[in-house]
């Protein structure tokens, strides 16, 4: 009994000691995200209201202890559309963020070690994706998939996947290339392994810190992406309580009402400048550098 009750304070004071050793940017968006985690997997629980109920107070009625974020010209409340919609938005980001990932680490990690033909006509078609701005590129698929799938989520997380998922490969064939160079990636060659199986045995787990860095960071901004397609009337359908879409309908009552769209813009704000904060901490953790402004 004294051997676990002295162990216990020294495991609670290494992990405050290994806490107190991580970046503070880091911790600042560590806790920035749990909390935006918590409303998104508890809020449909405990929002005063439902995200579509009507004649839940005066219309364009300003902040107060009942209503928060004040009340949209449809009677609604807006501070429970934007619990009901952190769900929605980190979702959807980290879905496509994460089918960008591995459809940009496969390409990636396969042109910088196959190299030769593969390579070139490879790279030279994701540098055309590249050089389209990433809205603009959003918007020719989403008008591409046709006005039937218009609104529809995974038409959203396709989209956020197909503008991520160049950017990542690139990020992935660098780093191929440098273990490529390796002594055990030539031991497997010579061992007549397959380039599936070097890549799957010897690039990635060796690439991953670098895929974890980009996952992070393209997450940071991909709640960004799926707010300008909402705001712009290109994503998930009304009345879906997505922030940016929010923002798009209220932006007419911005004079008379501010909060109605300051409500949903500062959580789709903090959403992103957490991610941010803890995608630069993370890199230092794991010695890389990131450039936040590169989307």
């Amino acid at each position: 009994m004294a051997v676990s009750t002295d162990m216990a304070p020294r495991v609670s004071g290494k992990w405050r000691s290994l806490w107190r050793q991580t970046p503070q940017s880091f911790r600042i968006g560590l806790v920035i995200l749990l909390l935006h985690l918590i409303i998104a997997a508890t809020g449909p629980f405990w929002a005063p209201y439902g995200f579509s109920q009507m004649q839940t107070g005066i219309p364009l009625s300003g902040m107060s202890w009942k209503h928060p974020f004040g009340v949209d010209q449809l009677s609604r409340d807006v501070f429970s559309r934007v619990v009901h919609g952190a769900h929605i938005v980190i979702l959807l980001s980290l879905s496509g963020t994460a089918l960008g990932l591995v459809v940009g680490a496969i390409l990636g990690l396969l042109s910088g070690y196959i190299g030769g033909w593969f390579d070139t006509v490879l790279q030279r078609l994701l540098e055309a994706l590249i050089s389209i701005p990433f809205l603009v590129l959003a918007l020719i698929a989403i008008a591409s998939a046709g006005p039937q799938l218009s609104g529809n989520p995974v038409l959203v997380v396709l989209v956020v996947a197909l503008v991520y998922a160049p950017r990542i490969a690139r990020m992935a064939r660098a780093a191929a290339i440098d273990i490529a160079t390796r002594d055990y990636v030539t031991m497997a060659r010579l061992r007549g392994e397959s380039a599936w199986s070097v890549m799957r045995r010897e690039l990635l787990p060796n690439a991953t810190s670098v895929l974890l860095v980009e996952f992070a960071l393209r997450a940071g901004y991909a709640p960004v992406l799926i707010g300008s397609l909402g705001f712009l009337g290109f994503g998930l359908r009304p009345p879906t309580p997505e922030w940016g879409l929010m923002i798009s309908e209220n932006r007419a009552l911005i004079i008379i009402t501010p909060i109605t769209v300051l409500g949903p813009g500062l959580a789709l704000a903090s959403l992103v400048v957490g991610l941010n904060l803890f995608t630069e901490g993370l890199a230092r953790i794991l010695g890389r550098t990131v450039r936040l402004g590169n989307q």
